[in-house]
């Protein structure tokens, strides 16, 4: 649950965070980027992508020097009890005393105390996005980063929920077929008999509805093998596409001629980019259980640079494989109905059922996530929550209004794009750059001048702080006027 302190868990080498970063980063934002890299053009994709990975990495880490700042207060505070309590012991020995021992200041800078073998900036507790927000926010802001972080998860669990019914509804329809790679659906057209594709999709998201609703009532975790296996899965979906994709355009038969430019696809291609480069709120958990940190700003700019060369590789050769005007919002489904692509069925179904065995396993836990965030969010210290209203109402008001979204919509590229856009702009952005600009604030007075965070960021000057809110409140307007352009011109 955000905004607690743990243990660090179980450590692993740097090459396994290297790769578990990866699988956080690379999940279904990527599989819609296709389709927002057609509508925007390749020139204008290219440049855009590049620029939003870097942003990323540069609050990425705002993040990390964040975390090290949090655990150096933490360092901080123990040992400033840790004195107190020694003093109250053996005040009742020392009344006679002059007072020697009380003459430091209580703020005196922790530098100068290394009483133990680590580095008060160690990255040895997992201090949680929300447990930061506590230490250096004030109240205002609190509540505004777990409204932030909750809409975000909303936006998240609209797109699982209608991810899955998306890719069954394909499969089921028959629209695998060997002739369906030229045809474009509508909503309307049959199923089954009477019953149509939008109908198929209400009927699978029901189901879905009833088979993994029931998980937000209780507690479910991700276990390590069932994390192997769904990773396992996605790398080998993954590079299918990439090499089929690949080998169709190399024998010249691929039918994409995207755009060089066009300015309409840029407001959603930037939310769906803001979407696919999200892991800032699971960096406490990633980072910190690395047993060698020494290297940890190398290993976050390795994984930026592999998983944009991952993006732009995955997205060029769709966009130069498929027309454009065919390309589907959930791109797996492009290789089950097409067998100039593809022409074995069992790979054909396996593609086409990637998203559902994946996201399924991801659902319950996003779901749970959510509901502890409602909890913390309207907490009291010292209160309890009836029976009722912690088992019966913060469980519905999870999952209720994501389903809800799904059943009136199952547009991927917009759900994507709307939840990158405001919500992931406010945590990949908004959220890094107060932290690490109030965590600075915070430490210097403690800390002194002369105190070096060992985890700080290589953008330390303020101006990047205030270049990143300043880039934050211009995607949002931009965003937010082209939404309201192109509903006035309907």
């Amino acid at each position: 649950m955000a905004g607690g302190i743990t243990e660090s868990g179980e450590p692993y080498s740097p090459f396994v965070g290297l790769v578990y970063m990866f699988n956080l980063i690379v999940g279904t934002g990527a599989l819609t980027m296709p389709k927002a890299f057609a509508a925007s053009g390749w020139v204008v994709s290219l440049s855009l992508i590049v620029f939003l990975a870097f942003m990323s990495y540069m609050t990425t880490t705002f993040v990390i020097e964040a975390m090290a700042a949090a655990n150096a207060q933490l360092r901080w505070k123990r040992r400033e009890q840790e004195e107190t309590d020694d003093s109250d012991s053996t005040s009742e020995y020392s009344d006679d005393d002059s007072g020697q021992g009380r003459s430091e200041p209580e703020t005196k800078p922790i530098l100068s105390a290394q009483r133990s073998g680590h580095d008060h900036f160690d990255l040895v507790e997992r201090v949680e996005m929300g447990q930061m927000a506590s230490m250096f926010f004030n109240k205002v802001g609190v509540h505004m980063f777990y409204i932030c972080i909750i809409i975000y998860l909303y936006g998240d669990l609209a797109i699982y929920a209608a991810a899955v019914p998306i890719s069954l509804m394909e499969v089921a329809c028959g629209n695998h077929s060997c002739s369906a790679g030229s045809v474009k659906y509508n909503d309307t057209d049959a199923c089954w008999g009477s019953v149509t594709r939008k109908d198929a999709y209400r009927v699978f998201l029901s189901v879905f509805t009833l088979l993994l609703g029931p998980f937000t009532f209780f507690n479910a975790q991700k276990t390590k093998y069932l994390q192997i296996l769904t990773s396992l899965m996605r790398w080998i979906a993954f590079t299918m596409m990439i090499i089929l994709a690949l080998i169709r355009i190399g024998k010249g038969t691929g039918e994409g001629r995207p755009p060089v430019a066009s300015l309409a696809g840029v407001p959603n291609l930037f939310g769906v980019c803001v979407y696919s480069f999200m892991c800032q709120h699971s960096l406490p958990s990633l980072v910190t259980p690395i047993s060698d940190k020494k290297r940890v700003g190398s290993l976050v700019l390795a994984d930026y640079v592999l998983i944009l060369g991952f993006y732009v590789l995955l997205s060029f050769t769709a966009i130069f494989c498929f027309d454009s005007s065919l390309l589907h919002d959930m791109y797996t489904l492009n290789f089950t109905d097409n067998c100039d692509v593809l022409n074995i069925p069992v790979l054909r179904y396996f593609l086409g059922l990637f998203p559902v065995f994946t996201i399924s396993t991801n659902f319950p836990i996003i779901a749970v996530t959510l509901r502890n965030n409602w909890k913390t969010l309207f907490h009291r210290d010292g209160g309890t929550y009836p029976w009722v209203v912690d088992r019966v109402v913060f469980p519905l008001i999870t999952l209720v209004p994501p389903i809800v979204v799904a059943f009136c919509t199952h547009n991927l590229e917009s759900l994507v794009g709307i939840t990158g856009s405001y919500a992931g702009t406010g945590i990949q952005y908004v959220i890094p750059a107060f932290l690490v600009f109030y965590a600075r604030r915070h430490l210097e007075p403690v800390m002194g001048r002369d105190a070096v965070n060992k985890h700080r960021s290589p953008f330390r000057h303020a101006f990047w702080v205030w270049f990143v809110l300043a880039w934050a409140a211009s995607c949002l307007m931009f965003v937010t006027a082209n939404i309201i352009l192109t509903e006035t011109k309907k």
